[in-house]
């Protein structure tokens, strides 16, 4: 069978490129002569981590963006998503199932313990634990040994020597390595565990890595800043061209976007909605927009009347027809969003505007009624149209807007439903008590197709809010995971796609920029893939 190297095998596409804003450099590298300072701190935006700082414990954006600075994985991913290989030589398969991952040599965590096959063997096991309850153990239930009814060693884990160990998946995953780079996959050095082997809370408040940064002594002052120092210890491709980050964890948007303005801040990731109009007067060449890896939709239940099958299909393609996605992000987003051509994102690997159907998601209002006539011939329309959202979430705008554009140009009453909190909202979706279609999307977890795709159109996924099931699709997901060669599989996963096209159990929208900006006091700002900032590649006046 093909041998494939992951670490060659993902091509970056032009189209995505590196998502890079960068002032004009100073030069120099030192202090004197009003060079660029190697030793001077970054200061940016965040958010508190909501449970400590163990990487299998930690799934949202705050407690991520740290992590990602503080340790160093198998692989990082490049601005543009692609992996390169950082505390792994290599990481090699024959059949997609079974992996030997050979790490590099002589690393080490910031307090000198080694970087070696337990460090991650150790914490993926850890992860894994079911008693643990760590929120990304999901992540590892395709590792031979995972039980999620009670606590079991992951056997598919076998250390080989210091720097090589092995990996044995129940079935086989095509994107597996690429999923390597996630921060659920970290390393924990020797003294992050206990007597049992599990990785303590102490360790999540005082967390040691491998990374380009280290947490500084006494640095982590809860809800409000945490200090990243340079970790002299890490010598991969990360290497920070600064002294370090403080990341701040602003109450408001707009007090973050004040200290950009006032040149109290280096760096801003998201600038609240407030400062969409005027942001590119404000920045000029220091602002920031650019697409992410977050999809937008709303889904529309096939349990719903009026949405089952042949007239469902036909339904929901006539909304989509009857949506001005172009006039929306302009108007109402003033052209912080970017109108949607697929499932995913164009920072994905596999990305692509050539699906067949992808016209459904063309404004023709003309198309839209005469579709749904042919819906009406089948059992005529009775009721009203309504999208639900959480209504503390800005999303009022957008909504009302669409629900225009349903009801002018399909002549059905449409409207917002707003829930006002999102816990309550969220519930209403997951016990299924939700009686309309409501917003829906996703933000990437790793630069891989599939995970726009497996997650919420697989039947009876985590994340299926809608339902949805189709076995061609779910045929069409497994048999891209299988592949070993990333492309091929990437052709099966759109040729799922293009079924979802037709099917339409989430209406495309478009994709969420990341929308920022940085200070007259920094040079070469670039942006990721996951809309969070590089910061190692900084540099301060």
């Amino acid at each position: 069978m093909k041998r494939s190297r992951i670490g060659l095998s993902f091509i970056a596409l032009a189209a995505a490129g590196a998502l890079a804003l960068s002032g004009c450099t100073s030069g120099g590298g030192t202090t004197e002569g009003g060079g660029e300072s190697s030793a001077a701190i970054i200061t940016t935006n965040g958010s508190e981590p909501e449970s400590g700082l163990i990487a299998s414990d930690t799934n949202e954006v705050g407690g991520g963006k740290i992590l990602d600075a503080i340790f160093s994985g198998l692989y990082y991913y490049a601005a543009d998503g692609t992996p390169v290989l950082e505390a792994a030589e290599s990481v090699d398969t024959d059949d997609s199932k079974v992996f030997t991952i050979k790490l590099k040599a002589d690393q080490k965590f910031s307090n000198g313990d080694p970087v070696d096959s337990d460090s991650f063997v150790n914490a993926w096991n850890d992860a894994a634990k079911l008693s643990n309850a760590r929120k990304n153990s999901s992540w590892f239930s395709n590792i031979e040994g995972f039980s999620d009814t009670e606590d079991a060693a992951l056997t598919g884990l076998k250390v080989i020597d210091e720097t090589t160990f092995e990996v044995t998946l129940k079935s086989p995953q095509s994107d597996f390595p690429l999923q390597l780079g996630y921060s659920g996959f970290y390393p924990a050095p020797k003294s992050a565990f206990d007597a049992e082997g599990n990785i303590t809370k102490e360790f999540g408040q005082n967390p040691i890595g491998n990374g380009p940064y280290k947490v500084a002594d006494d640095g982590w002052t809860h809800k409000v800043k945490i200090d990243l120092v340079k970790n002299d210890e890490y010598k991969g491709d990360r290497e920070a061209k600064n002294g370090g980050v403080t990341v701040t964890f602003y109450d408001s948007q707009d007090a973050a976007y004040a200290d950009l303005l006032g040149g109290n801040l280096d760096v801003l990731d998201q600038l609240p909605e407030t400062a969409f109009a005027t942001y590119k007067e404000d920045l000029g060449d220091r602002s920031l927009n650019q697409p992410a890896a977050i999809f937008q939709s709303f889904t529309i239940p096939e349990r719903l009347e009026h949405f089952a099958g042949e007239e469902g299909k036909l339904r929901r393609a006539a909304i989509s027809h009857a949506i001005n996605r172009e006039q929306i992000t302009d108007k109402i987003f003033a052209g912080t969003r970017t109108i949607a051509h697929d499932f995913s994102s164009p920072v994905i690997n596999g990305y692509t505007e050539d699906l067949a159907g992808a016209a459904v998601l063309e404004y023709d209002p003309k198309k839209a009624k005469e579709l749904w006539a042919q819906a009406d011939a089948i059992a005529p329309w009775t009721g009203s149209f309504q999208i639900a959202y959480n209504a503390d979430g800005g999303h009022q705008g957008w909504v009302d807007a669409v629900s225009n554009d349903i009801k002018n140009n399909l002549g059905i009453e449409a409207s917002g439903a707003p829930n006002p909190l999102f816990g309550d909202f969220r519930n209403e979706i997951t016990n299924r008590s939700i009686q309309t279609a409501f917003r829906s999307g996703w933000q990437g977890d790793y630069p891989g197709l599939n995970n726009f795709l497996e997650p919420l159109y697989k039947t009876g996924a985590s994340a299926n809010d809608g339902d949805y099931t189709n076995p061609e699709v779910d045929a069409l997901l497994a048999a891209g995971l299988q592949e070993a060669d990333v492309d091929a599989a990437n052709a099966k996963f759109h040729e799922a796609e293009e079924i979802l096209f037709k099917d339409l159990p989430a209406i495309p929208l478009w994709y969420q920029n990341v929308v920022g900006g940085f200070s007259e006091n920094v040079d070469n700002v670039t942006i990721g893939w996951n809309s969070v900032p590089l910061y190692y590649e900084i540099t301060k006046k």
